[in-house]
């Protein structure tokens, strides 16, 4: 799922030494008969990010115990989902970022009930929640050529609830999506 060519491939995609170290949550719940999971549309600023579709997280801060705790910490800020609420499942590849030079560590939470998100307008431009059943579809993943800041590149998109999800969220939900236990959470939503 990465736009291709990807820069610092040719170094293998090595993060930098002063790279920042991150943390997003993946959080599924159920709702309506069906498992979900919060995406936030990021407001747009002068950042490389800017206007894109994301999972909730951010940059460790030194209270942060680790990772994990810094993706709940930042979930709670960002979309109004308590720490307390959320059962961590897992975690998968850690994912560097090299536009933003950001180590991303990907957590995987559920919660047995769908939250009442209260976003933060700073962070959130919207809340996107996303049916898992949608990311399964074939139909919903394109390839498109964008002119890039840096590069001409082919970008992979999954369109879901009308927003293009590419980068590095994408990137994470590629790998996600090819577990093979994802495969039993989509079945248990089926029943």
């Amino acid at each position: 799922m990465a736009p291709m060519p990807r820069p610092g491939a040719e170094e293998g995609d090595t993060p930098a030494p002063d790279a920042r170290h991150s943390g997003v949550l993946i959080l599924f719940y159920p709702h309506d008969g069906k498992i979900y999971f919060p995406l936030t549309l990021r407001p747009t600023y002068l950042g490389v990010h800017s206007g894109q579709v994301s999972l909730p997280g951010g940059r460790r801060e030194q209270q942060d115990v680790d990772l994990i705790a810094t993706a709940l910490r930042e979930t709670h800020e960002e979309i109004g989902v308590p720490p307390a609420a959320v059962e961590i499942v897992g975690a998968l590849s850690t994912l560097y970022i090299y536009r933003s030079n950001h180590l991303v560590l990907p957590v995987v939470g559920w919660t047995a009930a769908r939250p009442t998100f209260v976003t933060d307008p700073h962070e959130v431009a919207q809340l996107v929640e996303a049916p898992l059943n949608d990311f399964l579809n074939p139909a919903n993943y394109r390839t498109e050529t964008w002119e890039l800041p840096d590069r001409r590149a082919n970008v992979p998109i999954i369109s879901v609830q009308n927003q293009a999800i590419w980068g590095a969220t994408a990137m994470i939900l590629g790998e996600l999506l090819a577990l093979p236990t994802l495969q039993r959470l989509h079945g248990i939503a089926q029943v």
